[in-house]
């Protein structure tokens, strides 16, 4: 073993040591002793951070399996952006939910391991190992509180699908390794390349399995079914965590596999894609105008954000595959701060004006539309990020949002996707709807009874602060980070 053959695999390495720290130090814990386990996260995500900025531009592999090129490792980075975000707005849905904190941040650190190890990997049989570390974590992340019948059916429901969709993309490694005598992608993409001009039903069949493995996990039509329930029954922290890291991992491996390994077959899996992706965007906007809860609300959303990245994915021209890191990373941003504002509005505790609310009184989680109505006059702050969100994910300039769905749109005509651009553009015109009302609401419409809300964290309220200025920053100044994505997606074909 060369002295640098374990280079590519330290970024997951300091985050999975930092899971099994929070495992041990909530083991030593004392009952009722509080013990600061999210700083363990932060040190084993910083220590990511650092090692994927030195392994930056050096292309190391670790035993021919995991490959810390540079579009793996900028994968990685936005993987650290939301393992920090996570961590810093979980604050006040552990104490608010009374949930275990050793076993929430070892858990979620656990899963961005996964989410690193898949968007690393260079064969088959790791990317599924990684994907099912990732998902079993998530899975109880989801359903971590235990005597919610809500959680407990939207984990259950995630775990059979999720189930499901592994046996699927298992088939599809099978089928690829029948073919090509091999489960590495290089190896993979040579064959195929050899016998492209004899494609075989075999072939077609093993790009169709794991293209489901890949569309559940991405929440694309028709394999969304989970989203709703999911998205609902979940932590608020968990959601945002769920609906952003799930999604930059499997998109990653997403392209990784696709536009390198099976990029022969182009003409085949991308007509299946050109009506998966349609579907997407049609079925999470529509869907989504009708939705009352505002965590089903962007779980539909959030569906139709992967139809827009499966445009970028389609169009695969050089605008497209920047688009594709460039819209994770502002997706990323944007929806852990909309979750992390709906953590702390659940938090509020409705109470008639001449009383003072119970810090024991049992409530309603304030996740319907109606619930944000006068939230302006009482937390003006709240209400002004919320907004920032909102507008980002309807793609209002200046916000990033705006700027990310103008490269896909832009990426889908330069490479003759115009039907898949103008279904994206009328869809985006649409979603715009469900987001105003909650904007409406909170600016236009005065509330009922006089919600109280506990003060908001300083760590959670930077968090969310952070997240406005990115979204600014990337709506504004988008140049270099969309250079470094387009330039660390071109180092995998």
């Amino acid at each position: 073993m060369t002295p640098g053959a374990l280079n590519a695999i330290v970024p997951m390495a300091c985050v999975a040591a930092a899971g099994i720290a929070a495992m041990v130090a909530e083991a030593f814990r004392e009952p009722g002793e509080r013990m600061p386990i999210a700083g363990l996260g932060v040190v084993g995500l910083l220590g990511a951070a650092i090692s994927t900025v030195v392994l930056w531009n050096h292309n190391t592999s670790s035993f021919g399996l995991v490959s810390a090129d540079n579009f793996g490792l900028f994968v990685t980075m936005i993987l650290v952006i939301i393992g920090l975000l996570t961590l810093a707005i979980s604050g006040p849905t552990i104490e608010r939910e009374r949930l275990p904190a050793g076993e929430y941040y070892a858990l979620t650190l656990f899963a961005i391991a996964g989410m690193m190890l898949m968007a690393t990997a260079t064969d088959l049989l790791v990317i599924f190992l990684a994907l099912e570390v990732l998902s079993l974590a998530v899975y109880v992340l989801t359903g971590l509180r235990r005597d919610s019948p809500v959680a407990s059916e939207a984990a259950f429901k995630y775990f059979l699908l999720g189930a499901f969709s592994s046996a699927f993309f298992l088939y599809g490694v099978a089928f690829t390794y029948g073919v090509t005598g091999s489960t590495h992608l290089d190896r993979i993409g040579s064959v195929i390349a050899a016998g492209a001009a004899h494609e075989t039903m075999m072939q077609r069949l093993a790009a169709g399995l794991l293209m489901v493995g890949f569309a559940f996990k991405v929440s694309a039509v028709p394999f969304h079914m989970w989203t709703p329930d999911a998205y609902e029954g979940a932590p608020s922290s968990v959601t945002g965590f769920m609906s952003t890291g799930v999604k930059a991992a499997a998109f990653a491996a997403f392209v990784r596999v696709f536009l390198s390994a099976f990029e022969p077959m182009r003409a085949d899996w991308g007509a299946v894609l050109w009506v998966v992706a349609a579907a997407t965007m049609v079925l999470g906007t529509v869907v989504g105008v009708v939705q009352s809860n505002v965590k089903r609300m962007l779980a539909y959303s959030s569906i139709a954000h992967a139809g827009y990245l499966l445009v970028a994915l389609l169009s695969a021209n050089d605008l497209g595959k920047g688009a594709v890191l460039f819209y994770l990373l502002t997706y990323a941003v944007t929806n852990l701060g909309a979750f992390g504002v709906i953590g702390l509005l659940e938090s509020g505790v409705q109470s008639p004006a001449t009383s003072q609310p119970s810090a024991t009184s049992q409530q309603p989680p304030h996740d319907q539309v109606r619930d944000y109505a006068g939230l302006w006059y009482s937390h003006p702050v709240l209400a002004g990020l919320m907004t920032v969100f909102l507008l980002s994910l309807g793609g209002f300039p200046p916000m990033a949002g705006f700027i990310a769905k103008w490269y896909v749109f832009s990426a889908a005509m330069k490479s003759g996707n115009s039907g898949l651009a103008i279904i994206g553009v009328l869809t985006s015109v649409v979603s715009v709807f469900f987001y105003l009302r909650i904007v409406v609401m909170m600016y236009m419409t005065e509330g009922g009874r006089p919600t109280v809300f506990p003060s908001v964290p300083k760590v959670a309220g930077l968090a969310l602060v952070v997240s406005a200025i990115l979204i600014f920053y990337l709506g504004i100044l988008p140049a270099r980070v969309l250079d470094w994505a387009a330039q660390s997606i071109g180092t995998i074909f």
